[in-house]
């Protein structure tokens, strides 16, 4: 997910749109995706949006000229293609993995305790 603070000020929207916009509650979102994904027990993780709609999946190459239109993605360097919205969540996705902590589960060959007469 991306930080919300500030969006308002980054985000543009058309003038029909303003007043709905203005009225939405980002803080309010942020913690509900808080408490329900701790609830859920799913990792909720905060990620820089940079360039998420331009950055090919595959080979990483960035370019504002990568993204043709609104809704179409081609990479200028390997040439693939796929719908845009769906490039910017790989590109979240894989940048939310790289922030996962590396522990092992509570229970694993880690940190169970050895069966009895193993290791004696």
């Amino acid at each position: 997910m991306e930080d919300l603070q500030g969006i308002r000020s980054r985000a543009t929207v058309r003038h029909n749109q303003r007043d709905r916009h203005s009225k939405w509650s980002f803080e309010q979102l942020g913690s509900f995706l808080q408490y329900k994904s701790k609830v859920a027990g799913v990792p909720l993780n905060i990620v820089e949006p940079r360039d998420t709609s331009r950055k090919c999946p595959r080979c990483s190459y960035v370019d504002k000229r990568n993204r043709k239109t609104r809704n179409e993605f081609k990479c200028l360097q390997c040439g693939y293609e796929a719908m845009a919205d769906y490039v910017a969540a790989c590109n979240i996705a894989a940048r939310a993995a790289v922030k996962q902590p590396m522990v092992a589960p509570l229970f694993s060959a880690v940190t169970s305790p050895l069966p009895s007469g193993v290791g004696a």
